[in-house]
């Protein structure tokens, strides 16, 4: 696809699907072409294929043409400063129409290289890709022509634009690229009446720092221009290279370099002992997302396992008209078929952009906070790329406190850091962490500096398959469950609870936040909160101790005697509204109550989390959408 437009007139229409959402193939090598079913509709740009890119912006001043040396003529597109698109906890999130308005997603392009030195993108090499979601052909077309406006001298880009936000992180890595963006709005849902969104990760793949975020912001407010080479649109259903003067496009295979990687990380031989084993059953929910490309190579052609082990392996721009979130609510259908009489023995699901994961034993539930805790038991003995050790492990900081208590028995470094994987990244360039882990599905290592849902799962199948390495057919395996169990017995067990509010009005959600912080300052230690007694209460605050940067307001949290905490959070990963978030934890030590609901256990803290805040009157809800 590629621009076309007047001198005086620039605009763009995206391809909209009359009757059904445009499918990408599971396998990297067959992605499907854009459909003839799409038609265009009048949007602030132009797109068609063959075409060139001339431009102008609503603004009375024409562009202008700089002629460059190396045979690519660049147009100047004046443009005004477009509200609200500062970037929250991972890049700028909002609805696919909010996108398609005029210069919206191309200036904060531009503002990124605005935002940046020079030298971390003049004439240097960046990567591109996305989930396949909603508008990213569209997109991807637009940001590499303002990429070669910029003097941006090649990107990598997945084919069809597609690379997951894990591979995208070992692509940087791998090729020692400036940095990269990230086409995803990761578990928000896909489709022309939901969310689209765009992140830049830096040249040891990890997010842009806040630093960084908070200049281009700055810049969306001050921005008058656009650069943008006139270049045709570039093929991006086949792997090869494309150059346009000292400018060039390569398409990449999406799964090549970081299913390399994952190689160097795992010993694959005896994961694909367990996969094969008959007594072993096993099922990977891509949900119509991105890791519907990875599945399949990685899955079944690399390990072994059965091809109809793959659930949702389709990539769809909206994502099977589903919410790609693995959690217990929207992978319903996996938790019913692990919950079933005879269920499998593993299941396991990832998100929109393949960072989070969700992992089930047979009738049984691995909490995000729990899966990072015996990932770390376990690592150094079930996972190759950690016999020589473990560096430090880190958590966010609503996660609970089951890391903790590995680090602490295992006499190991330990973080708490604010909600975001950009935090990890300091820690791990610095050498001082190896494994690291969210409450919100997230887990990962240092292999890359993005959480990754296939590691997770891969990680898990490692511990699985060193457990029952020994086992004869016939032979009882260890399962999920036991090796859960068994840690709690070892470490005690956290009861965690997370209540989320979706799409709250944030007038409302903000005024509790800020009663809150109220109750905070008027708190002390001894306030007596029905049968809980306050250890502490605040609103947290961090300072890297890598570079001494700070970051606050991250959440408030109240936190207790017995060691039992609540916390509140807005989200920042939503695209409308507000998302208030809940936590709710507590220790418990006998391991006869471990097999206790966490929802019953934690009901006496559950209560007083609700009436603490007064989440009903701010907010008007009277339940919460999630429950995990």
């Amino acid at each position: 696809m590629a621009f076309s437009s007047t001198l005086n007139k620039f605009t763009l229409s995206a391809y909209k699907p009359q009757n059904s959402i445009v499918p990408l193939s599971i396998q990297p090598s067959s992605f499907l072409p854009c459909p003839s079913s799409l038609k265009p509709q009048k949007l602030p740009f132009r797109i068609r294929y063959g075409s060139t890119i001339r431009a102008t912006s609503s603004s009375s001043s024409p562009s202008t043409t700089i002629a460059e040396p190396e045979g690519i003529k660049i147009n100047l597109i004046p443009t005004k400063p477009i509200e609200g698109q500062k970037t929250g906890t991972s890049g700028l999130r909002k609805k696919v129409k909010v996108f398609m308005q005029e210069n919206y997603l191309a200036n904060w392009i531009q503002a990124l290289f605005n935002s940046l030195p020079p030298e971390d993108y003049k004439n240097g090499l960046l990567v591109l890709g996305g989930d396949g979601r909603y508008f990213n052909r569209e997109a991807a077309q637009i940001i590499i022509k303002i990429a070669a406006g910029n003097g941006v001298g090649k990107i990598l880009v997945g084919k069809e634009g597609i690379l997951s936000t894990p591979a995208v992180s070992a692509v940087i890595r791998k090729r020692k690229a400036n940095g990269g963006f990230i086409m995803s709005a990761s578990h928000n849902p896909g489709g022309p009446e939901y969310d689209w969104g765009i992140k830049f990760n830096y040249s040891s793949g990890q997010p842009a720092p806040e630093s960084i975020t908070d200049k281009i912001y700055g810049n969306t407010q001050s921005i008058s221009e656009i650069k943008i080479a006139d270049v045709p649109d570039v093929d991006l259903s086949n792997v090869g290279v494309t150059k346009f003067g000292s400018f060039s496009v390569e398409v990449i295979d999406p799964v090549s370099d970081y299913l390399e990687l994952l190689e160097t990380v795992f010993d694959f031989q005896l994961i694909r002992g367990l996969l094969s084993r008959p007594d072993f059953r096993f099922i990977f929910d891509a949900m119509h997302a991105v890791t519907g490309a990875y599945a399949k190579p990685i899955f079944v052609d690399k390990l072994g396992a059965n091809l109809d082990s793959i659930s949702n392996g389709i990539p769809l721009e909206d994502f099977g008209h589903g919410h790609p979130d693995p959690n217990l609510t929207y992978a319903k259908d996996l938790v019913n078929i692990l919950y079933a009489e005879n269920g499998p023995d593993f299941g396991a699901a990832s998100d929109g952009d393949g960072d989070r994961n969700m992992i089930l034993g047979s009738s049984f539930f691995v909490t995000p906070s729990d899966s990072v805790a015996v990932i770390a038991a376990n690592a150094r003995e079930a996972i190759p790329y950690f016999k020589n050790g473990v560096k430090g492990l880190a958590r966010s900081m609503p996660t609970s406190g089951a890391l903790d208590r590995v680090a602490e028995k295992l006499n190991l470094p330990f973080f708490e850091v604010p909600t975001g994987w950009k935090f990890f990244g300091n820690l791990m360039d610095a050498g001082k962490l190896s494994i690291c882990g969210e409450e919100s599905f997230g887990t990962g290592s240092d292999h890359i500096r993005e959480k990754d849902g296939i590691w997770a799962v891969l990680a898990w199948l490692s511990i699985i398959a060193h457990r029952n390495k020994d086992k004869k057919p016939g032979e009882k395996l260890i399962s999920i469950s036991d090796v859960v169990k068994e840690h709690w017995a070892t470490y005690g067990r956290n009861f965690f609870s997370r209540y989320d509010y979706e799409e709250c009005e944030s007038e409302g959600a903000n005024k509790m936040i800020e009663y809150l912080r109220d109750c905070v300052s008027k708190s002390k230690p001894g306030d007596k909160y029905g049968n809980y007694v306050l250890q502490f209460a605040d609103d947290f605050r961090y300072t890297d101790p890598v570079d001494g940067s700070v970051v606050s307001k991250q959440g408030v949290r109240f936190v207790f005697t017995d060691g039992s905490r609540i916390i509140y959070r807005l989200s920042g990963t939503g695209s409308a509204g507000a998302t208030v978030r809940v936590y709710i934890e507590q220790f418990e030590p006998d391991v006869s109550k471990h097999d206790v609901d966490a929802q019953i256990a934690l009901k006496p803290l559950i209560d007083l989390a609700i009436s603490l805040s007064k989440l009903k009157g701010f907010t008007g809800r009277e339940k919460p959408t999630v429950i995990t």
